[in-house]
């Protein structure tokens, strides 16, 4: 196992100490050694419900033999991000988190990862970095927001706010239509039914 880097040896003892600390027994030393990378963040609706879904993968990768590791990585969303200076730190957060999950795993020598994720660039950045560490890899997502209802009528999306601003700009919408429309577009978790590139 790659991890027999870290705990196999009488030169280990330091490394080992240092894990006995964090809970690890002698039994799970002698297990596969398993990041759980998340990017949950409680400013980003796609990461609402994270922490149950990291509390499933330990679990299970406990049942299935393996000693499991939660790792975080930052993430940006780009509808919060849109629109002023945020946006320019929206893309370079995606190879920030590939190179972050990196030196993670190759420092603490893991054997694989979990990679719990939702929305753009922190997909993509969970990704190239599997690719470049090349170990045994599963990617979980936390799924789709649903669509909102715009006054019972019709289906409505994070989209239809940006689209929402230039009709008031044109003077074709209130304000007040406006209000509406925002506070239904986005019903509740879920990574936003929406393309946005950056500006």
């Amino acid at each position: 196992m790659r991890s027999d880097r870290i705990k196999k040896g009488y030169q280990r003892a330091p490394n080992r100490s240092l894990l006995y600390a964090t809970g690890v027994t002698e039994q799970s030393m002698n297990a596969p050694f398993v990041a759980i990378i998340s990017s949950f963040t409680d400013i980003i609706p796609g990461h609402i419900g994270f922490r149950d879904l990291e509390r499933a993968i330990e679990k299970g990768v406990h049942t299935g033999g393996g000693q499991a590791f939660l790792s975080s990585v930052p993430g940006v969303c780009d509808g919060i991000a849109m629109g002023h200076k945020g946006m320019h730190y929206s893309l370079p957060t995606r190879d920030l988190i590939a190179d972050m999950i990196e030196c993670v795993v190759e420092a603490h020598a893991f054997d694989g990862m979990v990679m719990l994720t939702n929305c753009d660039k922190i997909t993509p950045g969970m990704l190239m970095a599997a690719a470049r560490l090349d170990i045994p890899t599963v990617v979980v997502t936390a799924g789709p927001m649903m669509a909102g209802m715009h006054r019972n009528k019709r289906r409505s999306l994070v989209r239809d706010t940006f689209e929402a601003v230039g009709q008031v700009s044109a003077g074709t919408m209130t304000e007040t239509e406006l209000c509406a429309l925002e506070k239904e577009a986005c019903p509740g978790p879920g990574s936003c039914p929406a393309c946005i590139p950056p500006t």
